[in-house]
């Protein structure tokens, strides 16, 4: 299900019309209509804003999927996968209805962010450079984190994440509970 099919999936789930969603979050009507209609994607930061206005996590909304026995193995195509911005989310594991661990693998272009809204969300996380350089914004603390470093921090904290890498970075991270 794409992200504009699967927004107007749980939004008219939660019996809210575009008019009203977007009284809650103070994001405009015709953006919300343009996310749906799939001639748009949202920031993250904007997704994550939307979503507490219906309200279901990131996670949650990344969750759904056809009804079935639960899966353990999940080969490369199988992966949920997220794009916005040059940011490539790619989610192990679909539904995490019931999880209590998110794990994604975090591709950034050259100098892709997660937006400049800053975002908070309840529980942990922690990651993994894999490649490239990533500058990381934790509350007022900010680092440059390359390959084999690592970072783990409380996500109620306002982050945000920006590859300063020509080339790219990738991350392997993991979140509890599922969130995003």
């Amino acid at each position: 299900m794409d992200l504009g099919a699967r927004l107007r999936f749980v939004r008219t789930a939660r019996n809210l019309s575009q008019r009203e969603l977007a009284k809650r979050t103070g994001v405009t009507n015709s953006t919300i209509s343009l996310i749906e209609s799939g001639d748009m994607n949202p920031s993250v930061g904007t997704l994550k804003r939307i979503l507490d206005g219906i309200p279901v996590t990131l996670g949650e909304f990344f969750s759904i999927a056809p009804e079935g026995g639960e899966k353990i193995f999940y080969r490369a195509d199988e992966l949920m996968t997220f794009e916005q911005g040059g940011v490539t989310f790619r989610q192990v594991g679909a539904p995490l209805f019931g999880r209590s661990l998110q794990i994604l693998r975090e591709t950034y272009a050259s100098g892709a962010d997660t937006g400049a809204t800053v975002y908070a969300h309840e529980g942990e996380e922690g990651g993994f450079v894999l490649h490239g350089q990533v500058e990381i914004t934790v509350g007022d603390r900010r680092e440059i984190l390359g390959p084999g470093d690592a970072y783990h921090f409380d996500s109620r904290q306002p982050h945000r994440f920006r590859c300063l890498s020509s080339e790219g970075c990738e991350i392997i991270s993991a979140c509890t509970p599922p969130t995003f």
